[in-house]
């Protein structure tokens, strides 16, 4: 009859009670006010492009490395980037002038609304003047036009090709104008688009519903 001692018996109890591998939560990263407020802007910054073209916003990431020379900009690659941006803001500013309507077959349509009424782009169909009529220009649409430039301008300097083509050495006050500008941007104009909402869906936009 083999005796086990008592120290050894409570020793290995001990041993089976305490897990080999104590599992710890990954400490939590402290970010101080100004990274939190960068964070969420970039969040933002992502729902504020669904208000552009979507073309638009999406042909300018694309071609933002190779136009910019991934940030290391000479005299030709910033020229290149100053004609993208040039573009893509007249396109947002151009497309908040059109809209869509669907025919008696359910196809869209799409034109550009005037004074007068609305222009078809490709002529397939004729509207009634009492119809066009309800397409006119208005001044809320000059107003969307507008702020689609300047969301455009904010979702630009979010761009770190970009900021790095035209600032390749920003002093402390370029670094903390293109931070803060495109926060400041991005809260107005997300404001106004609330409360003055556009009824239109134009080239880039979603589809008005059937």
């Amino acid at each position: 009859m083999e005796i086990t001692p008592e120290n050894e018996s409570s020793h290995d109890c001990d041993d089976q009670e305490l897990p080999l591998l104590v599992e710890k939560a990954p400490p939590e990263i402290e970010r101080n006010l100004i990274q939190q407020a960068i964070s969420q802007t970039f969040e933002s910054t992502a729902h504020l492009a669904n208000l552009l073209p979507t073309g638009t916003v999406l042909a300018f990431q694309l071609l933002s490395p190779i136009f910019t020379n991934q940030g290391r900009c000479d005299p030709v690659s910033r020229m290149l980037a100053t004609s993208l941006i040039s573009v893509c803001g007249l396109s947002c500013f151009l497309l908040c002038f059109t809209d869509s309507i669907k025919d008696q077959r359910g196809n869209v349509c799409y034109g550009f609304a005037t004074f007068r009424g609305f222009w078809i782009i490709d002529g397939s169909m004729n509207l009634q003047p009492e119809v066009a009529a309800k397409y006119r220009l208005k001044f809320i649409d000059f107003a969307h036009a507008w702020m689609s430039i300047l969301v455009f301008g904010a979702i630009a300097l979010f761009d770190q090709n970009v900021v790095g083509c035209f600032y390749p050495n920003p002093s402390g006050e370029v670094q903390e104008m293109v931070t803060a500008l495109p926060v400041g941007i991005g809260v107005i104009c997300s404001m106004l688009f609330v409360v003055f909402p556009t009824r239109r869906h134009g080239i880039g936009f979603p589809v008005a519903p059937a």
